[in-house]
């Protein structure tokens, strides 16, 4: 199959550092390649991969400090892809809405996969005036706000099965990784650690929009000695990290669309304590993968019998659900359905045309 994969320009593809988006884009072209299949990657002209690479970019968009307003360029990508659409059986949009308004007469050869939040008011009358576009959820919780939008299917994502190291024997601290922004609760990570006596290592990337946050929630619970403040690490730092710790901290207030670092962890066989908010409970397995709390006191409990769960069940369970092969099989199952719903509209359109 000709698959055509469009990501997002703010990061290269896979990341340098954070973004969750592009490192399941680069899982996903990688596999797809590896499956055989003819994959073209539309990204910033970092990235790498084994597909065609096109960009429209250099670079990575947030590491370009000449760049100031992204919506130029990403309009640039969607005319660079249209120009190209007819190479390509299917289209695979990661880039949320602004593909949406130039792409109506090739409405049936692509879907859009949504990767954020989606229980914001402005996104009900979008969705309701784009009703042809089909979409796939990375989550059951993640569709629940637009019911009435054109669901594909739901795909969770998937790593690479040999990415992460599992690691039979960690150190006694817990790890938070992600973003220092209110809705993923890093303050609340902070009183959990200390709620046990227990260190926290914290590895996240700070965005400019969240500066103010950081300044007035986390940044005076750093002087703590139990909280080790690392910043922003790379994907090759992810095993180790996650590895070491005896659970990683996941208090998010939020509706969660997935939560990549859930499937991180179990692939390393650390065990989560996790908030139950938006996807969370279809990820994580109570007494299982981890704990679903609702409350920092929850936590604090539940963090006091992390240990006593099987890291080797765990990561078990990451080898039966969150491969990256099982989500590029389940995409190209979504696929077939797009490519095949098209033909069929082609052959009827050509009977009408005898």
């Amino acid at each position: 199959m000709r698959i055509a994969q469009i990501a997002p320009l703010a990061e290269s593809v896979p990341p340098a550092l954070y973004g969750g988006t592009e490192r399941v884009v680069s899982y996903l072209t990688e596999e797809l390649a590896q499956l055989g299949h003819e994959v073209t990657l539309f990204a910033s002209g970092d990235s790498r991969t084994r597909a065609k690479l096109i960009s429209t970019v250099p670079r990575a968009l947030r590491l370009d400090r000449n760049v100031q307003d992204f919506l130029p360029y990403s309009c640039m990508q969607v005319a660079q892809v249209l120009r190209n659409a007819d190479d390509f059986d299917i289209l695979h949009f990661h880039i949320d809405l602004i593909h949406y308004a130039c792409a109506s007469e090739i409405a049936a050869q692509f879907l859009t996969t949504l990767h954020g939040r989606l229980d914001l008011p402005d996104l009900q009358p979008f969705y309701r005036a784009f009703p042809q576009f089909p979409l796939v959820s990375i989550s059951g919780a993640q569709r629940l706000p637009i019911p009435q939008a054109n669901w594909l299917a739901t795909i969770h994502h998937g790593l690479p099965k040999d990415l992460l190291q599992f690691s039979p024997e960690p150190a006694d601290h817990f790890a938070f990784l992600g973003r220092l922004s209110p809705e993923k609760g890093p303050e609340k990570a902070i009183r959990i650690a200390e709620g046990l006596g227990i260190p926290l290592k914290i590895a996240a990337k700070l965005d400019r929009k969240d500066q103010d946050f950081f300044a007035a929630e986390v940044k005076p619970l750093l002087d703590n000695p139990l909280v080790e403040w690392i910043g922003e690490i790379a994907e090759h730092e992810k095993s180790a990290f996650l590895g070491s710790a005896c659970a990683v901290l996941f208090p998010v207030d939020w509706p969660e669309p997935f939560g990549l670092v859930l499937i991180e962890a179990m692939a390393c066989g650390t065990p989560v304590v996790a908030f139950r908010r938006g996807s969370v409970p279809e990820i994580v397995e109570h007494g299982v993968t981890g704990f679903l709390v609702d409350s920092v006191e929850q936590a604090i409990e539940a963090g006091r019998h992390v240990r006593e769960l099987d890291r080797a069940l765990i990561r078990r369970r990451f080898d039966e659900r969150y491969t990256a092969t099982r989500m590029a099989n389940d995409y190209l199952a979504a696929y077939e359905t797009v490519v095949r719903g098209n033909e069929a509209r082609n052959s009827k359109r050509e009977l009408r045309a005898v």
